[in-house]
């Protein structure tokens, strides 16, 4: 198990719960174009979904208006992927293609894809107060629950309308304020840098 769901190349099926996936139509105006990580069972029913395992959305076009994200969180052996991956995809469809993108993943804010994808990419996050989240099996209730915390994290331009759909289901932070900042051990590592040349 890793975070909470089997290694991908056992099940890819972890599908997101209807309340989330109506709420990310509402935040989208009724219609997501693109679920590049969806399965037979999924409730999201995009305009394109790329079906796992036969269709590795990975290395297909993200070139949509909306997107969701609900990715395979443990590593994908066959193709050497992680959740990092499709991260750094969310990224790259907001910034080469202006996508507005939602993803659902575990809060997991010391790791690298965070640092590099989420910190001074995205805009906001929706912490869900829902701790332990079911994720549907094959489409259907009854999961169980995941042993981490989890959140939707938005890469676009409508900070308002995200917080107006999304704070009914958890702490809805934005994080506009980061883009194009230095953060963390970087910039302690050149203040440290400044206060010994002071000495």
């Amino acid at each position: 198990m890793t975070a909470g769901r089997q290694v991908i190349t056992q099940n890819k099926d972890w599908g997101t719960p209807l309340k989330y996936v109506q709420a990310v139509r509402e935040f989208f105006g009724g219609a997501i174009q693109l679920d590049p990580c969806s399965n037979h069972h999924s409730l999201v029913n995009a305009q394109v979904e790329y079906c796992l395992p036969a269709h590795d959305g990975l290395a297909e076009s993200w070139n949509f208006a909306t997107i969701y994200v609900n990715p395979p969180y443990g590593l994908d052996r066959k193709h050497g992927t992680s959740i990092k991956d499709w991260l750094r995809k969310c990224e790259e469809a907001h910034r080469l293609y202006n996508s507005e993108v939602i993803a659902l993943v575990p809060v997991a804010t010391n790791t690298g894809h965070w640092k590099k994808y989420v910190y001074g990419k995205a805009v906001a996050i929706c912490f869900l107060y829902d701790t332990r989240l079911r994720f549907l099996v094959d489409g259907k209730n009854g999961g169980k629950g995941a042993p981490m915390s989890c959140a939707l994290i938005y890469w676009g331009r409508h900070y308002e309308h995200f917080f107006e759909i999304f704070i009914k289901f958890g702490a809805v932070v934005n994080i506009e304020n980061l883009q194009g900042v230095t953060i963390g051990q970087n910039s302690d590592a050149r203040q440290y840098e400044l206060e010994f040349e002071l000495r």
